[in-house]
């Protein structure tokens, strides 16, 4: 089964890598229209169900092995926890995007200045190039173009999650206005600081993906034993199910394995605050 698995999983993945090269090679999404019918019945799927409502049918196949309701009772519980990591993933992702939004943002408007614009008008000109203000665009280039204020516009930009780095263009913006000093230099300035900050921050991740692989390895370590002795026939759904000793060990491992995932994640989370 674990074979299965893996041949279906880089099947899947090898046709989705020839799609991206006809994709590139055509130059355009004509060459879509020739993708088999199943990877387009499969993406809209993904689209209309999110994804942790997949443990739904995971958990009720298991539980018509099992003939017992507590894998769909599990499956149930689980699917907000997954959505809620899913989540923080998705968040973490838009946080990361929106921060190299804000990089590109101080090099565009660094580069508009050289070139000879005024501050407003580079601000105007990056934004639209960059996207790096996000949802509070309009309110900051509406200040840069009326002569509004522009370092407390963007101060209120910088309160969306990574985009902090506005903050430092705000103090550059406010520094240059007052006493004369060159925008351009103290946002090329800024740009090197935001840059050696997210390498910092991606090198750290490297170096701690070695540590969340083994914390997914140990959770899954139990499923792995079960399907192990499922295929010896030893039965150990039905003895974990259907019997008081079973359930109590159940109840137990269940315990054990939440105190070990948080113990685990406390310990690589700590490493990332001392990182950072």
């Amino acid at each position: 089964m674990l074979c299965a698995g893996l041949a279906a999983w880089l099947l899947v993945g090898w046709e989705h890598e020839m799609r991206r090269a006809r994709l590139v090679v055509a130059g355009g999404p004509a060459e879509e229209r020739g993708a088999p019918p199943w990877e387009a019945w499969w993406r809209r799927l993904r689209e209309r169900v999110p994804p942790q409502w997949l443990c739904v049918p995971v958990a009720a196949l298991v539980a018509v092995l099992a003939e017992s309701v507590i894998p769909l009772v599990l499956g149930a519980v689980a699917v907000p926890l997954v959505g809620r990591r899913l989540r923080a993933r998705e968040l973490a992702r838009a946080r990361g995007a929106r921060g190299d939004r804000v990089i590109a943002l101080c090099g565009a408007v660094s580069g508009e200045l050289r070139a000879g614009s005024q501050p407003g008008q580079a601000l105007c000109a990056a934004a639209a190039d960059t996207g790096g203000l996000g949802a509070a665009e309009a309110e900051v280039l509406a200040a840069a173009r009326f002569g509004g204020d522009v370092p407390v516009a963007l101060h209120r930009a910088a309160g969306e999650p990574g985009a902090g780095g506005l903050v430092g263009i705000a103090v550059c913006w406010q520094v240059s206005v007052g006493s004369g000093a060159g925008l351009a230099a103290g946002l090329e300035r800024l740009e090197a600081a935001l840059r050696d900050e997210r390498d910092r921050r991606e090198q750290l991740r490297a170096r701690l993906s070695g540590a969340w692989s083994t914390v997914a390895l140990l959770a899954l370590l139990p499923v792995v034993g079960v399907v192990i002795g499922s295929a010896m026939g030893a039965d150990p759904l039905g003895v974990l199910l259907h019997t008081p000793l079973g359930l109590g060990c159940l109840v137990a491992g269940g315990l054990l394995e939440a105190g070990g995932l948080a113990w685990a994640r406390r310990i690589v989370r700590s490493g990332e605050g001392e990182g950072a």
